[in-house]
This record gives structure tokens, sequence and C-alpha cells, in this order.
């Protein structure tokens, strides 16, 4: 099985703009994200994606690899799938691009997963939290088989009768396979999407197979 990690970037950001190029500790959070994928033991391949010039000059000029994408795409995943489609990899990991403090393992533990549950489609890992308040905070709703059955801004479950143990927080390493991130691209954006903000609800409302499991914080 081959596997390539993705990172989309852009500078565009309407909420922070040059994020990706922003410096910590003297290194731009793009090459930050980028340096700590690398150390996956399961890729095969990583990649920064993106339609910035500048970024892929600063990726290039630490050793890293990068694509140019159309500027057209919505989204990061859009922006993977152009790059996923021209190579033949079976598993494709869309790692956020400002997530310069990315555990590296965790990659691994959810190639392991979705290698070894290969009736899904998609895997979005989860960390078990106990305060969901924040509606930044994207919560699951997960089966006792595993299945994504709803994801929300608001808290759910509901705690009307009792409130749960935890609550699980949607995390920014996703696992597609190649040919579940071509179709997903295809799909228009649905109406919980929309309502929500929330990209991998469209995944949900067009029948895709959606997997997560727990990651140690």
């Amino acid at each position: 099985m081959k596997i390539i990690g993705l990172i989309p970037a852009r500078l565009n950001s309407s909420r922070l703009p040059n994020k990706p190029l922003l410096e910590i500790d003297g290194l731009p959070m793009i090459v930050h994200t980028y340096k700590r994928s690398s150390l996956s033991k399961n890729l095969d391949d990583l990649a920064v994606c993106t339609d910035s010039i500048e970024i892929k000059n600063i990726v290039e000029k630490y050793g890293g690899k990068c694509f140019m994408t159309l500027e057209s795409h919505k989204n990061g995943t859009e922006r993977i799938a152009e790059i996923a489609k021209k190579f033949d990899f079976d598993l494709v990991l869309d790692i956020q691009g400002d997530e310069p403090f990315l555990d590296f393992k965790n990659i691994d533990k959810v190639i392991h997963f979705h290698k070894n549950n290969k009736q899904f489609d998609i895997v979005v890992p989860h960390l078990n939290i106990v305060s969901p308040e924040s509606p930044n905070i994207v919560k699951l709703i997960v089966d006792s088989k595993n299945n994504v059955k709803f994801m929300s801004r608001s808290v759910v479950p509901y705690p009307f009768v009792q409130k749960p143990k935890f609550y699980k927080k949607h995390l920014s390493i996703i696992s597609f396979t190649n040919k579940s991130l071509q179709q997903f691209t295809e799909f228009k954006e649905g109406n919980l999407e929309k309502v929500e903000s929330i990209e991998l609800m469209r995944a949900i409302e067009n029948n895709f197979s959606v997997g997560s499991f727990a990651i140690d914080g």
C-alpha cells in the first residue's frame, strides 16, 4: 500500500493572511509542519500543495517538496485532490499546514488504523475532551463500530439527562482513499456542510463510510 501525505497551504487566508509564512523560532509555520510530518515512518512521500510561488520557494529552500496547484480551489481538500489524482497512491493523508507542533506519531496512528479498517473511505481521528463549548471545536458523534454519524460545532451529544464522560474533538489529520478523495471533490457543498461550515459533512451527506478512533492527547 502506497501512502502520501499532502499539506495544503495558501497565503490568502481571510482570518490570518500569510499564516503559513509566520515565523516560529526562526522558521516559517509551513516548514515546521513539513519537518514534523517528515518524521512519519509510514509515509512513502510528502509534499506541500499550494497556489503560492512564495510558499513553494520557502518549502524548497528548506529541502521540502512542493507542488503548485490551481488558484481556483475553494478548500484544502480540492487542492490536495488535484495533486493526488496524478499519482498512484492508495491512501492520501490530508495534513493541515497550520499544525507546527504536530505529533508525527499521530500520522502513523491514522495510517495504521486505516490500513486495518479498509471498510472506511475516510478516517478522521478524534481527541476525547471534557470542555466542548467552543464552536471552534468540531465534535463527532461516533457509534460503537467507529462509524462517524454526525459532526457539529454545537455540544453533541446534548447532555439532556446526563453529561457524557467526554466529547470527541475532530483532529486535523484526515486519511482518504485516493478514490474517495476524487469522488468527494465531485460532489457539491451540502446543506449541512453550509449550515455547520464543516467540510467533511459533505462525505456524510453523500454516504461515504467515515471512520474514527481516539488519539491520546
